[in-house]
Parts: C-alpha cells; sequence; structure tokens
C-alpha cells in the first residue's frame, strides 16, 4: 500500500513537471489565440447584423462583448447526443483531434522575434501536411 502511494506521489510530480515545462511555458501564446478567435467570431456577427440590417449580438455586456462568452458556456452545457449506431471513442475523439491539430498549426507561427512554439526547418511542409488532416476529424465524427 505504501509503495502504491509513492508512485502515486511520483506520477503526480513527473504529470506536473511535465506540464510546467510544456503547457505552461506555452499558455501565453496560446490563450490569446483562443480568445481573438472568439472575439472576431463576435465581430463577423455584429458585420453580418449589419450587412443585414438588423440588431446584432448586444444582449450580453456592454455592446455585446461578452457574447464569446456566453457562447462558449451555453456550448459546454449542451447535452451530448451519441448516435446508437457509431463508435463511441471515435465519435468522442473526432472534436478533439480536429482542435490539436488546428493548435498545432498555430504552433508553428512566429509571433515575435524568439517567440514561437516549435521553430522547425521544414515548417511550410508541416503546415500544409497537419492543415490537410484536419478533414479526418470531420469523417470521423460522422
Amino acid at each position: 500500500m505504501i509503495l502504491l502511494s509513492f508512485f502515486k506521489i511520483l506520477f503526480i510530480y513527473v504529470i506536473i513537471n511535465v506540464l510546467d515545462i510544456t503547457f505552461l511555458k506555452n499558455l501565453p501564446i496560446i490563450l490569446p489565440i483562443l480568445l481573438a478567435v472568439a472575439f472576431f467570431t463576435v465581430f463577423e456577427r455584429k458585420i453580418l447584423a449589419s450587412m443585414q440590417r438588423r440588431r446584432g449580438p448586444n444582449v450580453v455586456g456592454i455592446y455585446g462583448l461578452l457574447q464569446a462568452i456566453a457562447d462558449a458556456i451555453k456550448l459546454l452545457s449542451k447535452e451530448t447526443l451519441i448516435p446508437g449506431s457509431s463508435n463511441l471513442y471515435i465519435f468522442i475523439f473526432s472534436p478533439i483531434f480536429t482542435f490539436l491539430i488546428s493548435m498545432l498549426c498555430w504552433s508553428l507561427i512566429p509571433f515575435d522575434y524568439g517567440v514561437v512554439i516549435s521553430d522547425i526547418n521544414l515548417g511550410i511542409l508541416f503546415l500544409f501536411a497537419f492543415s490537410s488532416l484536419g478533414v479526418y476529424g470531420i469523417i470521423m465524427s460522422g
């Protein structure tokens, strides 16, 4: 029993160190990208609403700036419907796969001098290869 608890503590220590090195180092780069995409969506909805001469997303927050957060909460609180004839694991994994592929494509873009997540020599080839893999998430989900 003591040996099992020792391995649990060792495992947690290793996981924290791995997350500290990779995730927390890249978080200041990834978080603004995700927020920018959310607010570009709100901006696009406002532009489309003005083109159609109707009111856009202006209900949540001042000028609708909190609409992206409200959309995220709505998306996370929706009921998940899984088709009965589909493979459960593939159906659940497909949006995760598509998100990871898109984040891998963002990892090649330099944001400032020396500020890049992955600096590889054949970056454009990597970008083309991984952006073509994004279709498989849609195919996997059915």
